[in-house]
């Protein structure tokens, strides 16, 4: 009988799985990623500088031309992929005599030198130079906009990114200096790697990933042990908007794996983007989507119909306000909206009603009502879309 209800419990899960592995060749076809090699690297890193050599031994102002990675003019959008930038993209130029960019063309000429240096040595390291970059946000943005300069993934120019997101759950793994990362039975969940690419000799029994956008939601489900009381499944939150490393790790886990990932999101504009960027990427890292995003992405929750189903009391729910209203309009408009059309339809109900509603509302039906029944109701029927 304990058997039966077991396999009860991740029916809906097990056909998923299925689904998604009859797709699995449909979804990578054109997803695979040249590597560039070190001296090719090297080379291209050489083109910019010479680039800058030669303007200025004509007297010319030296200009660096950074591909445009906020416009979406420069994307297109592929189901098998999520957002990629298109080839021509509209650039900015970084100009060395421009009191708005010569820091920026300082910047970018400095970490240029430290990432040939690292590439010759082969060698990883964390970038700090408070003085000249005043964060470490900075740098980052700086390394993906080489990267995206150079056509080179960023895993390939050594220079690491840190790191916000946690994870937890059925899930060991080998870091590439050889250190045994166990994610099973934590009280505290284990930081997200900064190098993923040395990810190696990965073990898990996990039924599926869950991708917890706040890192209260995440602590919650951890404190209750939720990973291996019910469900053995593996937790990841990104603590809001996803960092690289984050959403490096959900693709890792998915390309090893191949099991189902479900997003865990506030019923808000916000919490939607969250799960698209984790599904279908970003404008602005549109350049490397190949190896970040995951369209196997499922939404488990909190959706908006889920809040009129469950009769959730009126005084847990928030109007949504001018700002909301923007972004909810915007995120109709992308152009990965139109191929899911359940998704499309979940937000022109929170469009109609003009309400919105964060994970804990469910508290107002119940104290451990996630946890104890939604949850576990949505999992085991499929009440995800």
């Amino acid at each position: 009988m304990m058997g039966s209800h077991v396999a009860e419990q991740f029916c809906e899960i097990d056909r998923l799985r299925a689904q998604l592995m009859n797709n699995v060749d449909v979804t990578t076809a054109g997803r695979s990623e040249v590597e560039v090699s070190h001296r090719e690297i090297l080379t291209r890193i050489e083109s910019v500088i010479f680039g800058i050599v030669t303007s200025l031994s004509r007297e010319e102002v030296p200009v660096l031309a950074l591909p445009n990675r906020t416009s979406w003019a420069n994307v297109s959008f592929d189901s098998g992929v999520g957002l990629h930038m298109i080839s021509g993209s509209s650039v900015i130029n970084i100009r060395c005599d421009c009191p708005s960019s010569v820091t920026k063309f300082a910047q970018i000429v400095n970490i240029l030198s430290v990432i040939y240096r690292l590439v010759q040595s082969n060698i990883d390291i964390y970038y700090k130079n408070t003085q000249l970059f005043g964060s470490q946000t900075t740098v980052d943005s700086i390394v993906d906009d080489i990267s995206c300069l150079l056509k080179v993934p960023r895993r390939s120019l050594h220079v690491l990114a840190t790191s916000k997101g946690l994870i937890s759950g059925e899930l060991c793994y080998l870091e590439e200096d050889g250190t045994r990362v166990d994610c099973r039975g934590c009280s505290n969940a284990v930081a997200v790697s900064s190098n993923i690419a040395g990810i190696r000799n990965i073990v898990s029994s996990a039924k599926f990933v869950l991708i917890v956008e706040k890192d209260a939601t995440f602590q919650r489900l951890l404190d209750c042990d939720f990973c291996s009381q019910l469900f053995p499944c593996i937790m990841v939150t990104g603590k809001g908007v996803p960092d690289v490393n984050s959403r490096l790790m959900v693709r890792k886990l998915w390309d090893m794996l191949r099991i189902p990932i479900f997003a865990l999101v506030d019923a808000d504009p916000h919490g939607i983007e969250i799960m698209c960027i984790y599904k279908y990427g970003s404008v602005a890292m549109s350049f490397e989507a190949h190896s970040l995003t995951v369209p196997s992405v499922m939404w488990l929750g909190l959706l908006p119909s889920d809040i009129q189903r469950m009769q959730v009391p009126k005084d847990a729910l928030i109007q949504l306000t001018k700002r909301d209203e923007s972004k909810l309009s915007s995120l109709l408009k992308r152009p990965y909206i139109s191929s899911q059309p359940d998704w499309r339809t979940e937000m022109e109900l929170m469009q109609k009603v003009m309400v919105k509603a964060e994970l804990q509302s469910l508290d107002a039906i119940a104290p451990d009502f996630l946890t104890s029944i939604y949850l576990p109701n949505k999992l085991r029927y499929g009440g995800w879309i």
